[in-house]
């Protein structure tokens, strides 16, 4: 398939787990892909991994949190040619659970929204300018907005808070043609997941309607639809992938 062919996409955060499968369902559709990625190691990793699949993929040390380190991006980005598609999939949510309401410190809580709200947020406000009229940007909640996740306040408030935004960017680039949608994912096996118990992982799919554990390809295809003509009708959503979890 080739549906993406003279595309190019950004995807922070794809140095790995979902961001790098989405990046390699979206280069082995025909799409050049930008890795906007603060871990160098990682970044290069990809743009290694994805190059050796014949994919058109360039890697960018990006930090979503810093203005600058975004603006500097979607600058060098915009020099190269014409972006067709964002997906704002940078954010921190390994390790962050098991403290109440009253136990998270502050340093911690404007961390989680300094990566998550104003790292979204930043990425937008610099690619999108110079984006072609008529794209897509897809931005990553999490169905724990959906299921009121306990002992992840500052995780999910900043989940949350990205549905708000999207609805809010749906307004505002809609006069451009550009579409903006937001996934809410279920937890889902990729190397951030991989120390969570397995009483965990089998509680969740005991509660699900779809009964196993979630893997990147049960996301990818959602995004890669939202960035095609397939959902060109389609923008201020939040679209939870999670096999029931939440029937929302």
């Amino acid at each position: 398939m080739s549906r993406f062919q003279g595309k190019r996409f950004v995807i922070t955060g794809a140095g790995g787990g979902l961001g790098l499968a989405y990046a390699k369902r979206l280069g082995g559709e025909g799409a050049a892909v930008v890795i906007a990625e603060i871990n160098e190691e990682l970044g290069k990793s990809a743009e290694r991994e994805l190059k050796e699949s014949k994919i058109d993929a360039t890697f960018i040390q990006t930090d979503v949190s810093n203005e600058a380190s975004v603006e500097a991006m979607a600058r060098t980005v915009k020099d190269a040619g014409p972006i067709h598609g964002l997906i704002a999939n940078a954010g921190w949510a390994n390790n962050v659970g098991g403290r109440s309401y009253e136990q998270i410190p502050v340093e911690v809580w404007d961390r989680m929204m300094g990566i998550n709200v104003r790292g979204t947020w930043l990425t937008v406000k610099h690619i999108a300018p110079h984006m072609t009229d008529g794209g897509s940007i897809v931005t990553v909640s999490s169905d724990s907005v959906l299921y009121g996740s306990p002992l992840l306040l500052h995780y999910v408030t900043s989940k949350a808070a990205i549905v708000g935004m999207t609805r809010c960017l749906a307004r505002e680039l809609g006069p451009r043609n550009i579409r903006v949608n937001a996934i809410a994912p279920g937890l889902t096996v990729v190397e951030a997941t991989k120390d969570i118990p397995e009483t965990r992982w089998n509680y969740y799919s005991e509660q699900k309607l779809l009964k196993r554990k979630q893997m990147p390809d049960d996301v990818e295809g959602v995004v890669a639809f939202l960035l095609s003509d397939d959902s060109k009708y389609m923008t201020g959503l939040l679209l939870p992938i999670d096999g029931g979890f939440t029937l929302h």
